[in-house]
């Protein structure tokens, strides 16, 4: 098998497996998603400069950031793997924001420092706080088709050719 054919073997596969650990660990897997809470928690930090409300929005946003712009690196240079990879980042993030948007109205989660539920703000803004399962679910499920269309369009795109 060539180079290129098993970086993208291997980057479906790990897409697939960032998939079955969301899945399986209810959409928070220990160290990547201490990482993502840094990025949450940053997020608020940075949007708030630019006022109260876009801050709250700002942790959900500081963690989709990050592997957003790994992803649109990788449209950039071409490489397909790169895109691939920051792609399924985005996604095992939508498993882990529906873990925190699915508990809106239950808020049993711990939140760092105790603070206010974001995703309870929000909804209730909306005034849709009672959606915040069925908002969940369906996040749940974008996310889960989500990985299996990034991992099938990494096997199937064609490796770009060398110019001779």
């Amino acid at each position: 098998m060539d180079p290129e054919a098993t970086k993208r073997l291997a980057a479906a596969a790990a897409v697939l497996g960032l998939g079955l650990l969301s899945w399986h660990f209810d959409g928070f897997i220990p160290v990547l998603d201490h990482a993502n809470l840094a990025f949450h928690e940053a997020g608020h930090v940075f949007f708030g400069l630019f006022g109260s409300t876009i801050g709250l929005y700002g942790g959900t946003l500081g963690q989709l950031v990050f592997p957003a712009v790994i992803a649109g690196r990788g449209v950039l240079r071409g490489r397909e793997v790169e895109v691939a990879l920051g792609l399924g980042w985005v996604l095992q993030n939508f498993t882990n924001i529906a873990r925190y948007l699915g508990d809106a109205r239950a808020q049993a989660l711990p939140l760092v420092g105790g603070g206010l539920h974001d995703w309870a703000l929000i909804l209730g803004r909306w005034d849709i706080l009672a959606w915040d399962r069925t908002l969940a679910g369906w996040l749940t499920f974008c996310s889960g088709v989500g990985f299996f269309l990034v991992a099938a369009w990494v096997l199937l795109t064609q490796p770009p050719t060398a110019l001779e």
